[in-house]
């Protein structure tokens, strides 16, 4: 838990963290769709489909994760941002790209295997 001097010296501001969890969304989103035509272009089917959705999401989260820098982190050497100040929590990143995009990667991907394949 966060101490009250702690919260005064590095203050969360809620509005930040919406608007934060909103542009990860947004990325999880145009990614699954991406994914999804290009696993219906690939023509996987079952299991395969979802692994390749799988693999590449947290392919995406992993890139995401790590590029994304802080104000001076470069002058600091640090590459890596520490999330617990910019989301509510570290599963955040993990897990809500993969839920989220699920819908908009099955459409996709059915979609582009029925066009290929038709």
């Amino acid at each position: 838990m966060s101490s009250e001097q702690e919260l005064q010296i590095n203050p969360v501001v809620g509005d930040s963290i919406v608007h934060n969890n909103k542009v990860l969304t947004n990325l999880h989103s145009l990614t699954a769709s991406l994914f999804g035509v290009s696993a219906g272009i690939l023509g996987l089917e079952s299991y395969y489909g979802f692994l390749f959705y799988i693999v590449f999401s947290i392919i995406t989260t992993i890139l995401f994760y790590t590029f994304q820098l802080a104000p001076g982190s470069l002058a600091e050497g640090r590459s890596v941002v520490d999330t617990s100040r910019y989301y509510r929590g570290a599963l955040d990143i993990w897990t809500g790209g993969i839920t989220n995009g699920l819908p908009g990667f099955i459409l996709t991907w059915t979609l582009f295997y029925g066009l290929v394949r038709a």
